[in-house]
């Protein structure tokens, strides 16, 4: 678990690091690519995690489930839009949607910097 959950908080600074910058084309399209490897390194890392205290999930909804049972995370619906958004951008290329998940991006940021609080926190 600890070298996903390393990758999870380096990703995770840095898609912090993009989403300050000035917003242009060449900055949205990075913190987008930053955002996928984002969601994705975090929901492996809760899978990871979860499979230490042999719960097992296979996927990011289910895996999300098995976090809020666990307390990892919280009840919030923003969440499953997260994980419809990385899906999104990872199989679309309208500049339109790209603008609309890019400016949920900061509502996301609080939602991944309070897993990463918690899994830090089981992980010692």
């Amino acid at each position: 678990m600890k070298d996903f959950l390393d990758s999870f908080i380096k990703c995770l600074g840095r898609l912090e690091e993009i989403l300050g910058k000035e917003k242009n084309i060449t900055n949205r399209d990075a913190a987008i690519k930053r955002f996928e490897f984002t969601v994705e390194l975090g929901w492996k890392s809760v899978q990871k995690f979860l499979r230490e205290q042999e719960i097992i999930c296979r996927s990011p909804r289910e895996c999300l489930d098995e976090a809020f049972k666990f307390g990892i995370i919280d009840d919030d619906p923003k969440w499953l839009q997260m994980i419809k958004d990385r899906n999104l951008t990872t199989h679309t290329y309208d500049e339109n949607l790209a603008d609309e998940v890019y400016a949920r991006f900061p509502g996301y940021l609080g939602l991944l910097k309070g897993l990463r609080d918690k899994l830090e926190g089981k992980a010692r």
